[in-house]
């Protein structure tokens, strides 16, 4: 058959549909159940194996952080190591990263919850609304985050140079992770008295809970005293808790003075 050209063969196919065809077929029936075989190559056993990439041994974040904390020497090094340390993903999503307030060389050490979002914001341990009431807290005991003479100075870091994302609390592995770090801030600072507020450094330092139940209530730390207390961001959505807090500076003072 000659070669049609488009309209001779759109002509024959309208033809062929007024004749009733609905199924275009060969002129010999094709048996689609029967697979034709397909040639496999034969491998080439000269060619090696590939070899599969190694994978990386996995980090004991811990291990590390006891690592890089335990090389710092004074506390701009345990600084440069902890904003150098890569494995915490906190360090990804906070905007600052927060590391003390204070004289270093103060008598008290203050360790504080987590970053949160003004503490994010300024890069300080507390900030904000926060801020302005543990300012009037110390100075009814005589201290001060301004002063420069120890005795009336106080150095305030937190529990976690980061802030977790939404404010959530700290996961065990995050509080586990950075707990050399404060260890050894607190080893290079040298405080003689500890004071905890919140839960994470109660957490991360007596590795207990509840701060409504620890606050007033004495334990030791490192070979210190260290005294829980309400957080100043708590007291501000329970104001009904300073009477007690008062109780707590009251101790803190009485402490302070035997020194």
């Amino acid at each position: 058959m000659e070669d049609l050209g488009y309209h001779e063969a759109l002509a024959l196919l309208d033809w062929q549909i007024d004749l009733g065809a609905d199924e275009a077929i060969l002129d010999t029936p094709v048996d689609r159940f029967v697979l034709e075989p397909v040639a496999v190559a034969a491998p080439d056993r000269a060619a090696p194996p590939m070899a599969l990439p190694e994978a990386a041994p996995a980090v004991d974040a811990v291990e590390a952080a006891r690592d890089a904390a335990a090389a710092a020497t004074d506390l701009p090094g345990l600084r440069a190591a902890m904003e150098a340390f890569g494995h915490c993903p906190l360090s990804q999503t906070a905007r600052s990263f927060v590391f003390a307030d204070g004289l270093a060389s103060a008598r008290v050490m203050i360790v504080v919850d987590a970053p949160a979002l003004d503490e994010d914001r300024q890069g300080m341990p507390v900030a904000g609304q926060a801020v302005q009431l543990l300012d009037r807290m110390l100075a009814a005991v005589g201290l001060s985050r301004g002063a420069d003479d120890p005795a009336h100075a106080v150095y305030i870091t937190p529990m976690l140079p980061w802030r977790p994302p939404q404010d959530r609390d700290p996961v065990p592995d995050e509080i586990a992770m950075l707990a050399p770090f404060l260890r050894r801030h607190i080893e290079l600072a040298a405080p003689q008295v500890l004071v905890l507020m919140g839960n994470h450094p109660c957490q991360g330092l007596l590795d207990r809970k509840g701060i409504n139940r620890l606050r007033g209530d004495w334990a030791e730390v490192m070979g210190r005293p260290a005294l829980p207390m309400v957080h100043p961001a708590d007291l501000l959505r329970k104001p009904q808790e300073k009477a007690r807090a008062w109780e707590d500076l009251l101790s803190l003072q009485a402490r302070i003075r035997t020194l």
